[in-house]
């Protein structure tokens, strides 16, 4: 949970507001005297507030240079429990229509509820995965995926449904891929890789061991590697040529894996799209041909 901690009884429980009615008041009124990081933290939520309803709590802690622990700290000084409860606070504030969409889950929730919030984070995510896609970047992964005589796919845990797609999206458009959601298989394919090798890693953390391990063994036997993960700062970055950043908001009962999935989903999609329209004729008669074989398994 972005390494937040639950506060006592007295504070403000997870999406309410604190007593003041604004957010920024309150942050304002214990700015005046405070230290230099904890001016950092306020100014940043005050003077940008849209950027900080898009950052995780690690990526704002970044961005102001200090910990995570003293975010929280501060946020508690104006009776919030953690960073998403500043982010459904900053919403109000801001009059922002995005307040529905950071609702978490509520034990008294009816079925509509439900679906009108779970399919609000899965919006969100994708419009804040849009945002902050880069052009150039997907364009270099696409340089980097189809001047490769083979590319190989990471993904394990949640991010194996993820691979597993973008594999069968691969082939069907004619390249050459595939695919290891078995760690041992991961570091055997990484071994064996070369220049001519592209590698396609999915992990939204960027730090789970085994992925890690494989991507960083590819990269040292010389292979290009693609990255699509949720953090600007994460171990697996530094052994990246491209980082593909998704950008998903975590609930009480939803992880910021568990919505990132979409996202995921999302650049894969336009990944493909752009790698067949650069290789337009020979994907389009190779899904010609996949299609044809796939009709004679329907009845």
């Amino acid at each position: 949970m972005d390494g937040e901690t639950q506060g006592s009884g007295a504070l403000a429980t997870e999406g309410t507001l604190p007593p003041t009615d604004d957010i920024r008041d309150a942050l304002r009124g214990i700015r005046e005297g405070a230290g230099e990081g904890t001016v950092r933290i306020i100014d940043m939520i005050l003077n940008r507030p849209l950027d900080v309803l898009g950052m995780t709590l690690i990526e704002m802690a970044e961005a102001a240079s200090v910990s995570d622990s003293m975010v929280i700290k501060v946020l508690k000084r104006v009776n919030l429990t953690g960073f998403q409860s500043l982010k459904i606070a900053l919403a109000h504030s801001l009059g922002s229509p995005t307040n529905a969409i950071h609702e978490d889950l509520s034990r008294g929730d009816d079925y509509g509820t439900i679906i009108r919030k779970t399919f609000g984070a899965n919006v969100q995510a994708l419009l804040d995965t849009e945002l902050t896609l880069k052009p150039e970047l997907l364009g270099q992964a696409v340089e980097i995926l189809s001047k490769a005589e083979k590319i190989d796919i990471y993904g394990i845990g949640s991010a194996a449904p993820i691979a597993e797609d973008a594999y069968y999206r691969l082939i069907r458009i004619g390249l050459d891929a595939r695919i290891s959601t078995d760690s041992h298989l991961q570091v055997t394919t990484a071994s064996i890789a070369n220049k001519k090798t592209a590698v396609l890693t999915i992990s939204h953390s960027g730090s789970t061991l085994e992925t890690l391990d494989a991507t960083k063994l590819a990269k040292k036997a010389g292979a290009k590697v693609v990255v699509i993960t949720g953090y600007k700062q994460s171990p697996i970055q530094q052994h990246a040529d491209v980082v593909l950043q998704t950008r998903a908001r975590e609930t009480k009962f939803r992880t910021e894996a568990m919505t990132s999935r979409i996202a995921q989903l999302a650049i894969v999609d336009a990944l493909i799209a752009a790698l067949a329209l650069r290789h337009y004729d020979s994907s389009l008669a190779t899904l010609n041909t996949t299609f044809e074989a796939l009709s004679l398994r329907r009845v």
